[in-house]
């Protein structure tokens, strides 16, 4: 897995301990990730089906994207489509993928980059594998990551931010068991490089056998712990998780992660995304790509669409 590591992890900050008084967030509930496809075909597990939106808030989504080995001309992406009124987060853990929109915006992601994309107002993008990828075909897994926006920011202009796998934060347990990569947010004290509208934090944690993650966590946020890869438990009483579930957490100082003593030979770790944040508490209406406050304001963005008023693709304009 080549998002960001190092070999030796006791020359990294130190996460502390629970303090005397500090709360462990429970186990509320754990759901198992469906399978299906997006795009132009390429395989995706829903990471929140069957999780509440009012759990989920500031979330909308998540879309683990393989994990899958193609083999040459199987390589798939997404067409040109719109989006309007939340953020894209897409995190490459393995592989490559090329992104452009109809603004000027784009760029490649690649083995641990994440691109944070506010879509705002409206924007059309596309998502593909680079040429050279569909010819050879390689391995291909990421995660992407839908945040909503308060009312106030819905209707800003479109912007980006390219977060390269060295401005990743890494941290490690006390014991130097795991490995916690911040992407956004604060863990702890630590400050990941992702700038959000909407309070939150968004770590990629790796857990060696047997280790145990106990992670200091904002109070005002939820929690949510998704499994990459690996086996494990969550919560003080231990509820088993494995690849493709998601633990939803309650309220509390610090949340617990910890990988089983044995694991897959394909899967030696405990690979989590760990997310929460500041629920913004808003009225929601939510029809395919557009993520807005009422029916009629998702209705208004399909006839900009189709009106052209996002602009047209690169290729068209």
């Amino acid at each position: 897995m080549p998002a960001i590591t190092v070999e030796d992890l006791t020359v990294l900050p130190r996460i502390r301990r629970p303090g005397l008084g500090d709360q462990p967030r429970p186990v509320w509930q754990v759901t198992t990730a469906p399978q299906g496809y997006e795009g132009e075909g390429f395989p995706v597990r829903r990471a929140f089906a069957g999780i509440d939106l009012k759990q989920l808030d500031p979330f909308i989504m998540m879309d683990q994207m393989g994990e899958v080995e193609y083999a040459p001309g199987e390589p798939k992406g997404t067409s040109w489509h719109p989006h309007r009124g939340f953020e894209t987060v897409t995190y490459v853990i393995d592989g490559v993928i090329d992104h452009q929109d109809n603004h000027g915006g784009g760029g490649t992601i690649t083995n641990g980059d994440t691109q944070w994309m506010t879509a705002g107002s409206g924007i059309l993008h596309i998502e593909a594998p680079p040429e050279w990828l569909v010819q050879r075909g390689g391995l291909f897994h990421g995660i992407q990551l839908w945040v909503n926006l308060p009312r106030d920011a819905k209707t800003n202009a479109p912007r980006y931010q390219d977060i390269g796998s060295g401005e990743v934060r890494l941290l490690s347990t006390p014991d130097a068991g795991a490995l916690v990569r911040v992407i956004a947010g604060s863990v702890g004290g630590y400050q990941g490089p992702g700038s959000t509208f909407t309070p939150m934090t968004l770590v990629h944690a790796t857990l060696e056998p047997g280790a145990r993650l106990e992670l200091p966590w904002a109070v005002e946020y939820n929690a949510l712990a998704y499994v990459l890869s690996g086996r494990g438990s969550v919560g003080v009483d231990a509820q088993p998780v494995g690849m493709g579930q998601t633990a939803v957490f309650g309220a509390g100082d610090f949340l617990t992660v910890e990988a089983d003593e044995a694991q897959e030979s394909r899967s030696p770790r405990l690979e989590v995304v760990i997310l929460g944040g500041q629920p913004i508490r808003e009225s929601l209406a939510w029809a395919g790509p557009f993520v807005m406050n009422t029916k009629a304001e998702v209705m208004a963005a399909y006839e900009d669409y189709q009106k052209g008023r996002f602009g047209l693709p690169v290729a068209q304009a």
